[in-house]
């Protein structure tokens, strides 16, 4: 029993140390006054630019008079976008892609150049979900995930990084997620995806060091669930509306993908929650997984609604003008309260007593 005692105590000790580390470690806020003046004047190019953390990054560089090249499927949130980065103080240029067709990323780098002269900083953002049972999602819906996901980050790197070697500088960011680190059920092939966007980032450093490129960096943004539309254009096929509780606001995944275009690291988790499960599952992987998994049924799966399936946005762009929030907190709460209410209302029957 005193082992078992003093296991516990350690055990919460140790998590109490994760957890004062990643206060100390995860800033999220937003530039200083030296990082927006050194903004003023420089090229970025965004994909996935039309709506959450592409476009909030798009209009806060927007604000500190970036060059900022949007780049998205949709053409009419595309220009939705353009036009807030103009009047925000600007200088936009908008530019309809498919990040999944090498040409496009081709074209989209010429177009860059051609109007600004150069990059300074690429951040491959362009994203896309689907939800459910592995088994019930269609290969098609798991096979645009990872040209998504995964083929969209490897060639608009290709064609950043050729570019940089032409100028001699350069910052490459793309945005991956906690769940590369740790995945969480029923977001199979988002999770593998994710995985392997990290895996680049790592051989992609380790290949510049060996070329002895100082000034190109590589830096991979990890955030964990985002209160962005990507839950509500994601492909679904759980049964339920998607979404995920605890959720953290886009401004803090935009200040930390700011920060990383300046003062870029290798991996850089958002904010406390994201930190924890990066180093929480390295330390305990197989009891970070199980948790992880009992958390998303009780919070998520346990007394939702019924959803009808979707292929969401995977092939074709979400119609509308986009947005940065995705007001997806907001639902789940009032989910959680209509089913709380309704069980009030209609309770469950005793059962029937024994003969």
């Amino acid at each position: 029993m005193a082992q078992t005692s003093a296991g516990l105590h350690r055990g919460l000790a140790l998590l109490l140390a994760l957890f004062a580390l990643a206060l100390a470690a995860c800033t999220t806020a937003p530039p200083s006054r030296a990082d927006r003046a050194q903004n003023a004047g420089r090229t970025y190019v965004i994909t996935g630019a039309s709506s959450g953390i592409g476009r909030g990054v798009a209009l806060a560089l927007a604000a500190q008079r970036a060059n900022v090249v949007l780049a998205a499927r949709g053409a009419t949130a595309l220009q939705s976008a353009a036009a807030q980065v103009q009047a925000a103080g600007g200088t936009p240029l908008a530019v309809v892609i498919d990040v999944s067709r090498p040409e496009d990323m081709e074209r989209l780098a010429a177009a860059a150049v051609a109007r600004f002269g150069r990059i300074d900083v690429w951040i491959n953002n362009a994203g896309v979900g689907a939800i459910g049972p592995f088994g019930r999602i269609p290969p098609a819906d798991h096979g645009r995930v990872v040209d998504v996901n995964l083929k969209g980050v490897i060639f608009g790197s290709h064609v950043a990084l050729a570019q940089f070697r032409r100028q001699g500088a350069g910052t490459l960011v793309n945005i991956g997620s906690v769940e590369g680190e740790l995945p969480v059920a029923q977001h199979a092939s988002y999770a593998a995806s994710k995985a392997a966007v990290m895996a680049l980032g790592r051989a992609l450093n380790e290949e510049l060091r060996m070329e002895g490129q100082k000034k190109i960096r590589v830096a991979t943004v990890l955030p964990s669930a985002t209160d962005t539309p990507f839950f509500n254009h994601a492909a679904n096929y759980s049964g339920h509306p998607l979404g995920l509780v605890l959720l953290d606001p886009p401004e803090k995944v935009v200040n930390v993908v700011l920060h990383a275009a300046l003062h870029p690291r290798e991996e850089m988790p958002v904010g406390w929650k994201a930190w924890l499960v990066y180093h929480g599952h390295r330390l305990a992987p197989d009891f970070a997984e199980r948790m992880a998994t009992v958390l998303y049924e009780k919070l998520v799966l346990e007394d939702a609604p019924p959803a009808a399936d979707s292929s969401g946005n995977l092939h074709a762009p979400s119609p509308g003008p986009g947005a940065v929030e995705g007001g997806v907190e907001e639902r789940m709460r009032a989910q959680k309260e209509a089913q709380r209410r309704k069980r009030q209302e209609y309770p469950a029957p005793l059962p029937a007593p024994a003969h």
